[in-house]
């Protein structure tokens, strides 16, 4: 088999190509959408049809985009050391956008066309800072599972529920697989949130690498200790905000 054949196989189930092929789907869906709403069509005393279509793309398509970004993609890198300013400025590109959407919806046809154009280069900017510098990273970073977030997106975009379990069985989950579905379900928690670890032994080197990774930022609460289960509830600590 040529050595060519054999990469292609083996980058198809990598889970990081996985995850990159899920952002860029969602990020060319996007910036496809605005680019025929906002190039297609002249401004015209007669363009109220599609200014209230680029508007309506806006409130629905490119907001639900950002809020599914901020929760499945930097919310699992906003405490790492290494990632933390990146997310910080994300969210500060998110919030500018929000502001222009929020502008858009309230502007006649003719500012609706400018202020589509300047969302359409603002967000461009966005994703370009998530494909090429967040997803990198956050494939680097311990206990973040690129695959699993992929698919999160994914069916988030498409309009699906994503289980969020509050029961995580992991003695059902094969050996290499547990930790990263655990990491998982915790990147998908908002503050207050927890969910119920189950174990047959205590899970301290789980512990540990919570620690490590998102120390300060997470509860630990026994619900029971053996002998032949543990249970343990597994929080995001609420903002003092």
């Amino acid at each position: 088999m040529p050595a060519a054949e054999i990469f292609i196989q083996a980058t198809e189930t990598d889970p990081d190509v996985i995850a990159r092929g899920a952002v860029q789907e969602a990020h060319e869906r996007l910036m496809s959408g605005l680019a025929e709403l906002t190039t297609a069509q002249p401004v015209t005393q007669g363009a109220e049809p599609w200014s209230a279509e680029l508007v309506d793309f806006c409130l629905h398509e490119v907001r639900r985009y950002l809020v599914t970004a901020d929760r499945n993609l930097y919310a699992p890198a906003s405490e790492d050391d290494e990632t933390r300013l990146l997310v910080e400025a994300l969210r500060v590109g998110a919030a500018a956008l929000n502001a222009q959407i929020d502008e858009i919806a309230a502007a006649g046809p003719v500012d609706v066309a400018r202020l589509g154009m300047m969302i359409t280069a603002a967000l461009d900017a966005q994703l370009q800072i998530e494909e090429s510098v967040l997803l990198p990273a956050l494939a680097g970073l311990p206990g973040v599972d690129p695959s699993s977030l992929a698919a999160d997106l994914r069916a988030y975009l498409a309009g699906e529920q994503v289980e969020q379990p509050t029961v995580i069985d992991v003695r059902r989950i094969a050996r290499g697989g547990r930790h990263p579905r655990v990491f998982a379900r915790y990147a998908r928690l908002a503050p207050g949130e927890a969910f119920i670890l189950v174990n047959s032994h205590d899970p301290k080197p789980l512990r540990r690498e919570f620690e490590a990774i998102h120390a300060g930022a997470f509860s630990w609460d026994y619900l029971r200790a053996g002998p032949d289960e543990w249970h343990v509830r597994i929080g995001r600590v609420a903002s003092d905000a």
